[in-house]
């Protein structure tokens, strides 16, 4: 498997957004999804970093969307 490829969870986290907003960009073309069904990952290269706090890793604030490629509507 590539370098940087996690889970819907991960890539969740690391951005600071839920699950759902994951599988949202996707679906928009915001992101690439890699495999399917339950072995489906995305790369975090793709992904703006959420801001936490570095003691409690407590969230501060999401990282920004990935844009939406060229045509493509918002969900």
């Amino acid at each position: 498997m590539p370098p940087g490829l996690v889970t819907a969870a991960d890539a969740a986290y690391y951005a600071g957004v839920p699950v759902g907003t994951i599988w949202r960009w996707a679906s928009e073309g915001r992101i690439s999804r890699h495999g399917h069904g339950k072995a489906t990952r995305y790369s975090v290269f793709e992904l703006n970093k959420g801001h936490r706090d570095e003691w409690t890793r407590q969230l501060i604030e999401p990282g920004k969307p990935p844009a939406l490629p060229a045509g493509a509507k918002a969900a």
